[in-house]
């Protein structure tokens, strides 16, 4: 005979009732509510992406036509292909002055870059690692730097050059733009995360210099926040519109923004203009293009230390 006695089964849990007397309605599935975050999130990241490539893309579609299909068709749709035709009057106008305001640009940009990366991770590199008096209190000045428009201090750089005699040269447009604060700033968070205090210990031990210290040891150390900072200036530059045009008179040293705004002022009194500003468009943007694709790798490892740091 069996010892074991049978238990009763528990009672059924009572069910909760609202006040109307109905069941509650479960809750929506967690997969339901985060599909429908995702296509929501998707559907602006695509209305974003339309309405940020939306110009270029009439740029592109535009520097296929000449001047009777730039008004004759709709914007976004193609006709009769003259890009070539198109490129060859651009840098045959006027003698090649679009492939002079080019060289410009390339020169301002390239320059003004390296000089104000080299500056800035100095600068960053010396905050970060070396204790001076009044160190907190000089940082802070830079910091103050980045927040003051480039607008603001053009009038006062243009009558220091003035005074200096180097209005309308190529120095007037390359030495403001070797002051970079926000580089300053990079340069010192990334400074703080690639360069440990113990290998510059080390290298001075073995006998090393603070020059080459910084030159043969911290500076590999830092080169993704190196070209983080040179991207970033070399887009600023490439932009500068606003110096060049207090600095410059001489349209043989206008970078190739000005330039573009100039031929476009005239567009009125020279309808021809109007196709040569649309494909000079179009090319100013390609050097940007290359950059970014060139060191896409360095920038996105830089920008994510700088991230997480």
């Amino acid at each position: 005979m069996s010892t074991q006695t049978a238990t009763p089964d528990a009672p059924p849990a009572p069910t909760p009732r609202t006040g109307t007397g109905r069941r509650p309605s479960p809750p929506p599935a967690r997969g339901t509510r985060g599909l429908t975050s995702r296509v929501m999130v998707n559907g602006v990241l695509a209305v974003v992406a339309v309405y940020t490539l939306m110009p270029l893309t009439w740029l592109l579609i535009a520097a296929t036509k000449n001047y009777r299909d730039l008004f004759a068709t709709n914007p976004f749709s193609l006709g009769d292909f003259h890009l070539l035709s198109n490129l060859d009057a651009l840098f045959a106008y006027n003698d090649g002055l679009y492939g002079r305001w080019l060289l410009n640009s390339l020169l301002y940009t390239l320059v003004a870059a390296v000089l104000s990366t080299l500056v800035s991770v100095a600068c960053g590199y010396a905050f970060d690692k070396y204790a001076f008096r009044g160190k907190e209190k000089l940082f802070g000045v830079v910091l103050v730097g980045v927040l003051i428009p480039s607008t603001v201090v053009q009038l006062p750089l243009y009558l220091m050059a003035s005074r200096l005699g180097l209005v309308d040269t190529y120095w007037a447009v390359l030495i403001p733009s070797l002051v970079n604060p926000f580089g300053v700033y990079l340069a010192r968070v990334f400074s703080e995360g690639y360069v440990p205090g113990e290998v510059l210990e080390a290298a001075r031990v073995d006998g090393a210099g603070e020059l080459q210290t910084f030159t043969k040891v911290a500076l590999p150390m830092l080169a993704p926040g190196f070209v983080t900072i040179f991207l970033f200036s070399f887009t600023a530059n490439w932009n500068n519109f606003y110096g060049a045009l207090m600095m410059l008179n001489d349209e043989r040293l206008y970078p190739v923004n000005l330039g573009l705004f100039m031929w476009n002022q005239n567009v009125y009194q020279q309808p021809e203009l109007y196709p040569l500003v649309i494909i000079g468009s179009l090319v100013a943007v390609v050097p940007l293009i290359v950059a970014f694709l060139c060191l896409q790798r360095f920038w996105r490892s830089g920008l994510t230390a700088g991230a997480v740091k």
